[in-house]
C-alpha cells in the first residue's frame, strides 16, 4: 500500500472541480478536489458519496432529497469516497464533467 501526503498531493495541482483518484477501497474510489464557486445540479440515484473537508468551507444545496449542488465561497479542498465509476456531475453531462478521472 502506498501513502499519499494529502497537502502534497494537492499542491500538484489548482484547477477546481477537477478530482483526481488518489486510492481505491472496497469499490470506492477516494478522490481529491479542488472546489470554489457553485457546481451543477445532479443526482447520483444509485451511489452515496462522502465529503470529508480538508481546507475551507464546502457548502451542499438539497432539493427533491437527492439533487445536490456543492459549492464553495471560497476555495475549499475536500477528499471525496464514492463507488468507483461515479461521474463528478451524476445524470449531467456538462463542460465540468469529468469521465476518466486522471490517477495520482
Amino acid at each position: 500500500m502506498d501513502k499519499v501526503n494529502l497537502a502534497e498531493t494537492l499542491s500538484r495541482f489548482s484547477d477546481h472541480w477537477h478530482p483526481r483518484i488518489v486510492g481505491e477501497l472496497n469499490g470506492q474510489h477516494v478522490k481529491l478536489v479542488r472546489v470554489h464557486g457553485p457546481f451543477v445540479w445532479h443526482r447520483h440515484a444509485e451511489a452515496d458519496e462522502l465529503f470529508l473537508v480538508l481546507a475551507g468551507t464546502l457548502d451542499i444545496e438539497l432539493r427533491d432529497g437527492v439533487d445536490h449542488r456543492p459549492g464553495a465561497r471560497e476555495e475549499a479542498r475536500v477528499l471525496v469516497f464514492e463507488p468507483a465509476g461515479t461521474s463528478n456531475t451524476g445524470n449531467v453531462r456538462e463542460s465540468r464533467t469529468v469521465e476518466r478521472p486522471e490517477r495520482l
